[in-house]
């Protein structure tokens, strides 16, 4: 779970407000880096977040058998 925040923590705030200077000097598409994250990396990201969540929690449940299936 931590790690989990620290990598929301580091794509929302860091990619999108601490190192957008530094992400702005690579282009993707005709868009710079830093702009890029912050409108669309974060979201892609977030999502992957969800599916790690997801995977993680089912393991854990079916550890403990208090599982749906």
């Amino acid at each position: 779970m931590i790690s989990l925040l620290i990598v929301w923590f580091v794509v929302s705030f860091g990619c999108g407000i601490l190192f957008v200077d530094a992400l702005n000097t690579i282009q993707i598409g005709g868009y710079k880096l830093g702009f890029w994250f912050a409108q669309q990396g974060s979201i892609y990201t977030f999502l992957g977040i969800i599916f790690v969540y997801t995977k993680q929690m089912r393991k854990l449940d079916r550890e403990f058998g208090v599982d749906d299936e």
